[in-house]
């Protein structure tokens, strides 16, 4: 067989390998999304999660751990599917979300559906204060049409719930975003960041880790 015949060839098959990985993680996620969740299931597994992110779902401040508490159950469902898949890059959550701590999209949609039930949290980090007027100014630019004037996010967009977010959480994905390593984000996303300034990333992330979140946590 030729050079250029098996280049071809590898090609093809990497392209088809790619699809195939895709489809699979369209169909986990909307298998976990059609399940009916069991909480009291979700709040068994969920004892796992809480030695990182705090049996309140309160996460640390520490840039990595983020508050997870009333996050909207398709949010959560979505990026549990993308870490279960590689799709978004974590080695701890990877590891979380493996098969041997959620077997099936039953236990996916059980622990999604007792995390957004648990009360919105406003025990979180912010930053200095120093940029909020930009970071506000910025917000309501580029980041309104998707995450809602309050940060509320949109539950049947899966877009998350951002205000009273962990300042130093914030900045740390919106800088992943701005250099394409968050890898679930898509392009678009991160080309509408990428000619932000420091300060203008230091204030939004601030602005929104001041928003106080809904008292109420989402509907499911």
């Amino acid at each position: 067989m030729h050079r250029h015949t098996v280049n071809t060839a590898l090609a093809l098959a990497g392209t088809l390998l790619a699809v195939l990985a895709g489809a699979t993680q369209s169909n986990e996620l909307h298998e976990a999304l059609k399940r009916k969740p069991d909480m009291e299931h979700g709040r068994v597994l969920y004892e796992t999660c809480a030695a990182c992110h705090q049996p309140d779902g309160a996460g640390v401040a520490d840039g990595h751990i983020p508050v997870i508490a009333g996050q909207h159950y398709e949010v959560v469902i979505t990026q549990l599917v993308d870490f279960r898949r590689s799709e978004r890059v974590d080695l701890r959550m990877n590891a979380f979300a493996a098969r041997h701590h959620l077997e099936d999209s039953q236990d996916i949609a059980d622990v999604a559906a007792y995390i957004s039930s648990m009360p919105t949290q406003q025990t979180n980090e912010a930053g200095t204060g120093q940029f909020t007027v930009l970071g506000a100014q910025v917000y309501k630019r580029a980041c309104v049409t998707c995450h809602g004037a309050d940060g509320e996010g949109n539950s049947q967009l899966r877009q998350p719930r951002l205000a009273g977010q962990h300042y130093r959480y914030l900045v740390r994905q919106v800088d992943m975003m701005i250099r394409g390593t968050r890898s679930n984000m898509s392009w678009d996303h991160s080309i509408l960041l990428r000619g932000l300034t420091e300060e203008e990333v230091t204030g939004v992330a601030d602005y929104l880790a001041r928003m106080k979140p809904a008292a109420d946590s989402p509907a499911n």
